[in-house]
Parts: structure tokens; C-alpha cells; sequence
């Protein structure tokens, strides 16, 4: 006997990134394995229609006036370890704030009881703004990355996770040697594939090219290739980053030297891309590799700002992520904010230009947030919208609850647009990963 989950209401999701669908009295059906099953318009009899498809045995949730259905936020880019100081410390640039603030806090993770601690505070905090899916990274410390694998899943958050490698121009307290890097490496992804979940998905996690030797960078294509894993690091964040990379490496520039790596494919995807060159973006869109957008910590650390339209105008995959703790807010709703924000800057920065500059609208950046991030990480089959078939994970929001005024007569569209822009986590009702609820504001 199957029992079904059924929600009756206002359902939003993109269908493509200039295609937001708003529906009223949607009926989407889940069955006890977390997968949609039915998805049906304007249906004002509701028994009706599920005796006549005989969905015999269900719980329904009617949703109010002020209520919606969105699917969960996907977060493509952050560090878990980090949100440890979280707000803090955005003084300095990338580098200096590298050596200054993220070693010293990432190499106390060598303690297994501290991560414990600490990676139940941050995946709660997550759930709670509603994310479902986060691809993270942990340290280069092999048991504190099982440690953060087991406690995602304990969660039921939807994840990739990466034990991070780091073998060069790293503090003599900070690093591996490339061996032991490799093999811990190989070690954490047995470990994760061994738990046969498809939540929890291993990811190789090459810091950056400065801290990973051309030795490394190869054996750890080679492991993404063996185990048919995904790839994520940083690409083009900082000028200073970037010229310290060329010096290291003899190349075109710096998307070059993943390249040559074998480290760019359908399944790999850079956080930050702030600097490229036409030419290396081209190089994107041709190995199919995907952008994490990371707006907040463009800013926060002085890096620049990320033109993803140029991006998107050659059909590279583009996500957002919050980038904790180069980012200062775990929350997702930030992440669509500062893309605003940048794509407005954007906008001011080019005007006078011969054409005018196109920001992102509305749709464009809930499609970011959604099925743009499952696109990066190759879950587009999986989460991102709520086609049957695909995993409900979802957020209920309701406008009645936390920094949302409600004037009345508001469209659906201008209560998305509220909620995106004047919302926090108290609107965040519900949060469902597969159908399992695993957080949110009502009790």
C-alpha cells in the first residue's frame, strides 16, 4: 500500500531560466519514496480527483491564500568548516584573509569532536533557510570529512561533499603531503560510496591551483574519472590569486591549468569566475564545466564582480552560493540579493554603452537559486523543479509569519518577489528533502 503526501495551492518553479511557472490550485502528489508522481492545474474538487486516480490513501496540506510551494534552494559553493566565523573577519583580500582568518579556523577540524560540534550547527542552520542541496567543503582532515558526510546524512540534507587537498604554498600546519593527500582522498570517497545513498554524493576538491601541485591535480583527475565523481575548486576569484597561479604554472592563463589538469568536464563546475577572458570563459561553455556564482563574497572580500550574463549568453551552466564564510550569510535568500545587487552595479557600470546592459530579472535569479544550481551539479534530473518523477525537495513559505507585510492585493508573482527580496527564514514553514521533512519554522 502506498501513502501519499499531497499539497494543494500556489506552486512556483522554473521551467527554464526565462520561463517561471505560477500555478493556483496545483495538486502535487509525493509517494512514500519522495518522488512526484502528479502534478495537476486548477483542481477545485480535490478528493475527487484523487479517488478517480486512485491516490486511495493520503495526507493532504491545503495551503493558504499567502502560502506557496517553491522547490529548495540549491547552494553550489560552500565551506562548511568556515561558519565558524561567519560575519567576521571581511577586512582583508583573498589571499591575506586566507592565511590570516580560514587556516587557522580550518586546521582545529583536525579535532573529530569539534566537527562534530561544529558541522551540527552549520547543516541545522542551512536546513533551516531552506537548503536543500549544498555542495560543500570540508578540510584536508579525512575523519572530520566523514564526520561532516554523516551528519548530512543524519540531516537529510542533500549534499556533495569534499575532503579538501592541499600540498603546496599552504602553513606547515595546514597541509598535506600529496601521497597522503591522494590516498585520504580515495579513502573518503569509499567511504561515502560505501553509505549507497543518493543524497550524499563524494565531490574531488582541489582547493585552488596554488595550493595543489601539478602532481596532485593529476591524481585527483584521475580519481574523478575511476570513481565518476564530480569536481569543484576556485577559478579567477582575485587578480592577486590569478597572477600568482600564472606564476606557478606555465599557461595560457588560468582556466588553462585545470585544463591541462583534465579538471574541467560536464561534471565539474568554479566557484567565483570573477576575471576571465573571453577566451577562458569560451573554454567553460566547451568543456560544459558549471559557474557558482558567489555575489556576497565577490563583495565581501574585495574580489570583483562576476558578469555572469556573459556566461549565460554562452550557454555556460551558472548556480549561486553563498560562499560561507567569504560570504557572511548562510542563507540562500542573501545569495539571490547580492546577485541583484551585482547585476545592478552591472547595469550603472555600463551605462552610456551602446547597448544597454540587461540585468537579471526576477525569474532569472529564482532560476538560479533553484534549477540553474542543480544544472551545475548534474541534478537537473533529480531536484530543481517539481516535474514528475523528479525528488520533492521543496520549501512551503508562508507570507504570514516573519519580515513579510502583507498589504493585500499582491499577485503571486509580487509575493515570490517579496518574499525573495523582504523574506527570511521564519516564512520558511516547511522544508522537505525527498520528502522528508527536515526543517522549518512551523512546529
Amino acid at each position: 500500500m502506498t501513502l501519499y503526501t499531497v499539497f494543494h495551492g500556489t506552486v512556483i518553479h522554473s521551467i527554464s531560466i526565462k520561463e517561471l511557472d505560477i500555478s493556483d490550485n496545483t495538486l502535487l502528489v509525493i509517494d512514500d519514496k519522495g518522488k512526484i508522481v502528479d502534478m495537476a492545474r486548477d483542481i477545485y474538487d480535490i478528493e475527487t480527483y484523487l479517488t478517480e486516480h486512485k491516490y486511495n490513501h493520503c495526507k493532504i496540506h491545503k495551503l493558504g491564500e499567502d502560502q506557496f510551494i517553491i522547490p529548495g534552494f540549491v547552494d553550489t559553493h560552500a565551506h562548511a568548516p568556515q561558519y565558524m566565523f561567519a560575519g567576521c573577519g571581511m577586512d582583508l583580500p583573498l589571499l591575506d584573509w586566507l592565511n590570516t582568518y580560514v587556516f587557522p579556523c580550518e586546521s582545529s577540524f583536525e579535532d573529530k569532536g569539534h566537527a562534530i560540534q561544529a558541522y551540527q550547527k552549520v547543516i541545522k542552520r542551512f536546513l533551516t533557510n531552506g537548503t536543500t542541496t549544498c555542495s560543500w567543503f570540508g578540510t584536508i582532515h579525512l575523519e572530520s570529512s566523514k564526520v561532516l558526510v554523516d551528519i548530512v546524512e543524519q540531516l537529510g540534507q542533500r549534499a556533495f561533499i569534499g575532503k579538501v587537498n592541499m600540498d603546496q604554498n599552504s602553513p606547515d600546519y595546514y597541509i598535506e603531503d600529496t601521497k597522503s593527500s591522494l590516498e585520504d582522498t580515495r579513502a573518503f570517497i569509499d567511504y561515502v560510496q560505501g553509505k549507497k545513498s543518493d543524497l550524499v554524493t563524494p565531490v574531488i576538491t582541489p582547493r585552488f591551483a596554488i595550493t595543489c601541485s601539478s602532481t596532485l591535480m593529476k591524481g585527483l583527475s584521475e580519481l574523478a574519472t575511476e570513481y565518476n565523481v564530480p569536481i569543484q575548486t576556485h577559478l579567477c576569484e582575485n587578480k592577486n590569486e590569478i597572477s600568482f597561479t600564472q606564476s606557478l604554472f606555465e599557461c595560457k592563463d588560468y582556466t588553462s591549468v585545470y585544463n591541462d589538469h583534465a579538471l574541467l568536464n560536464e561534471r565539474a563546475y568554479m566557484a567565483h569566475c570573477v576575471h576571465m577572458t573571453e577566451d577562458e570563459i569560451d573554454m567553460l561553455a566547451h568543456t560544459k564545466t558549471g559557474v557558482a556564482h558567489c555575489a556576497n563574497s565577490n563583495f565581501s572580500l574585495h574580489s570583483g564582480i562576476c558578469d555572469i550574463r556573459k556566461f549565460l549568453n554562452k550557454g555556460v551552466k551558472v548556480g549561486l552560493g553563498t560562499d560561507v564564510a567569504g560570504g557572511y550569510s548562510p542563507s540562500m535568500l542573501d545569495a539571490i540579493r547580492s546577485t541583484f545587487i551585482a547585476s545592478k552595479t552591472l547595469k550603472i557600470l555600463n551605462q552610456g554603452q551602446e547597448s544597454e546592459y540587461s540585468q537579471l530579472s526576477t525569474s532569472e535569479l529564482f532560476f538560479l537559486s533553484t534549477l540553474g544550481g542543480a544544472q551545475v551539479m548534474g541534478l537537473d534530473g533529480v531536484i530543481g523543479n517539481f516535474k514528475q518523477g523528479k525528488s520533492f525537495d521543496a520549501i512551503v513559505v508562508d507570507l504570514n509569519t516573519g519580515s513579510v507585510d502583507m498589504m493585500g492585493g499582491e499577485t503571486r508573482l509580487q509575493k515570490l518577489e517579496k518574499f525573495m527580496f523582504n523574506g527570511n527564514d521564519q516564512n520558511i514553514r516547511d522544508v522537505y528533502v525527498k520528502g522528508r521533512r527536515v526543517s522549518g519554522s512551523s512546529k
